[in-house]
């Protein structure tokens, strides 16, 4: 009987070493676990620690964590990871300064944002009044014309009639009538060259003011793209006990940091393509709809 338990303890050892072997996550799997289920080969993980200043709940995190999971099951058919609330293998969201800074970065790229926005906002109301004033140019071209006309055939008339000995007095009046209209003409088009005057220096003020905008959004991202470089996946950590968050920018970044990390826990290293998750950093990764890329997968079957 005894040596049919060590036989049995052998097989068991030899079972547990191959699988070890084969599947580089159960080794972080707690050996009653690997009793308990001998031929699961999936990674079994639990929330441990969620700092209240995230402002998440453990419910939100662990929603997040099997999104993060989903994104190696989708992308390789395979299930690699189960929550498990009992598991070895633990997950903490540990605030520090990374955080702090995390928030900084958001909140100044929020400013420049809405910066932007404003500076997009007085672009739209420049063109309009441009427009406006191209219009009107274009229109008191067309009334000087027509008013140098009317003064030009008036003047020659009244020329005519006194080359002929003037005026007769049966239409004094009809003259003075069309004096006194060129004379408001004159003046209305005059009352026109001083609105649209008005709408120029307004133009040269608002040039001025969307220059001055833009020289400051200019120095604000500046500013913030030399102190806010690409960050770097040491936000997160996974020392082959516990897997550390320490930094995101948002439930989506989480969400594609904890992926990250769960690809170290599978036994992947870094590669080099920009956009794929084991990238070390997170820059042009597509955080609302990722999916693992031809390099990721390339590491997964490499191990």
């Amino acid at each position: 009987m005894r040596m049919l338990s060590l036989i049995l303890a052998v097989i068991w050892l030899l079972l547990m070493t191959y699988q070890t072997h084969q599947h580089h996550q159960l080794r972080y799997n707690a050996v009653s676990d690997r009793l308990k289920h001998p031929f699961d080969t999936r990674l079994r993980y639990r929330i441990a620690e969620v700092d209240p200043r995230f402002g998440l709940s453990k419910e939100q995190v662990i929603q997040l964590s099997q999104q993060a999971t989903d994104i190696w099951k989708l992308g390789t058919g395979k299930d690699y990871f189960i929550y498990d609330p009992n598991a070895k293998l633990t997950i903490h969201l540990i605030y520090d300064e990374r955080q702090d800074e995390s928030n900084q970065r958001r909140q100044q790229l929020g400013n420049i944002e809405h910066n932007q926005q404003i500076w997009s906002n007085k672009n739209q109301n420049l063109k309009q009044l441009k427009d406006e004033i191209d219009r009107a140019n274009r229109q008191l071209d067309t009334k000087k014309v027509q008013l140098d006309a009317q003064l030009q055939q008036y003047n020659q008339q009244i020329a005519m009639l006194n080359q002929n000995g003037g005026v007769h007095p049966s239409q004094r009046d009809l003259f003075i009538q069309q004096r006194n209209q060129l004379q408001q003409q004159i003046f209305a088009l005059e009352q026109e060259i001083h609105l649209y005057n008005q709408k120029i220096h307004q133009l040269n003020q608002q040039v001025g003011e969307l220059n001055q905008i833009n020289n400051q959004l200019n120095q604000s991202i500046d500013q913030f793209n030399q102190r806010f470089q690409a960050r770097l996946f040491d936000k997160g950590l996974f020392n082959g006990k516990q897997i550390n968050i320490y930094e995101f920018s948002s439930t989506d970044d989480l969400r594609l940091t904890l992926a990250h990390e769960f690809g170290h826990a599978l036994g992947l290293k870094h590669n080099q393509d920009p956009v794929a998750l084991m990238y070390p950093l997170m820059q042009d990764q597509n955080m609302q709809n990722f999916s693992l890329t031809n390099a990721d997968l390339a590491l997964l079957h490499a191990r």
